[in-house]
């Protein structure tokens, strides 16, 4: 009767052989992979073959270790970039990705572990204590206070209001909105055509307070051309611009 040997449980494949690697204190970089391979097939020789799903698992990685055992005892084979292909690499590769997850899931199991130590009660203060303000004593607190030390603070503050100032742009000038209606500014040409009945362009324009009294008056005289309450004179090309206002007869 043989002697029953209870066996360690494994997550998987990848499990067991980090399992083997630590047991044998190797280099996961340089895995001993023909006695890697005969320790993992003793173990998948000794597991219960109940369960095909997880049997099955380990079968497929039992394969590729077979694999990589027979490609080690071939000659290497050379990449494109000239270099020694190793056959262990892809499997190095799940290792160490399988071995990060595990360790990042054992973090978060220490962590909902402390989680659930943690106890918390609401705050049981009473509302008149929370709304207790300590009296100040203003001679205590302006004993050290003299005009010196005054000057420095109002001179600090006044420094740093210069300092928010922009350079360029506070010496620009208040812009305000001027208020230039087109059908009062024609009233006022058409009135004033009518007062001086023949008159220099220049000179009208000259009268107006600003560019925008200039830019609405020019707009003015169009639309009163348009209507045929003025007319435009200019005798040569160079000489000034008259305006001449038309009379309507009946």
């Amino acid at each position: 009767m043989g002697i029953p040997v209870k066996l360690q449980v494994f997550e998987g494949p990848l499990d067991l052989l980090l399992h083997l690697i630590d047991k044998n204190k190797v280099n996961i970089y340089d895995i001993p992979i023909v006695e890697i391979t005969d320790q993992y097939l003793e173990y998948v020789n000794a597991m219960d073959k109940q369960d095909l799903n997880i049997v099955s698992e380990f079968l497929v990685m039992a394969a590729t270790l077979i694999d990589i055992k027979s490609k080690m005892l071939l000659p290497k084979q050379v990449n494109e970039e000239g270099e020694e292909e190793d056959p262990r690499e892809e499997l190095v590769r799940q290792l160490l990705e399988y071995k990060m997850y595990k360790y990042m899931s054992l973090e978060l199991r220490d962590r909902e572990l402390d989680a659930g130590r943690a106890m918390y009660k609401k705050p049981t203060v009473p509302e008149e204590v929370l709304q207790y303000e300590a009296p100040v004593d203003l001679d205590k607190l302006l004993e050290d206070v003299t005009l010196s030390k005054l000057n420095n603070v109002f001179k600090m503050v006044m420094q740093r209001v210069e300092d928010k100032v922009d350079p360029v742009r506070s010496k620009f000038g208040k812009i305000e909105k001027e208020e230039v209606n087109l059908t009062e500014k024609m009233e006022y040409v058409k009135q004033y055509a009518a007062v001086h009945k023949h008159f220099s362009f220049k000179d009208l324009l000259l009268k107006q307070a600003s560019k925008m009294q200039v830019i609405v008056t020019f707009l003015a005289i169009l639309e009163l051309m348009k209507i045929s309450v003025i007319k435009i004179v200019q005798e040569d090309i160079f000489d000034d611009i008259l305006i001449d206002f038309i009379e309507v007869t009946e």
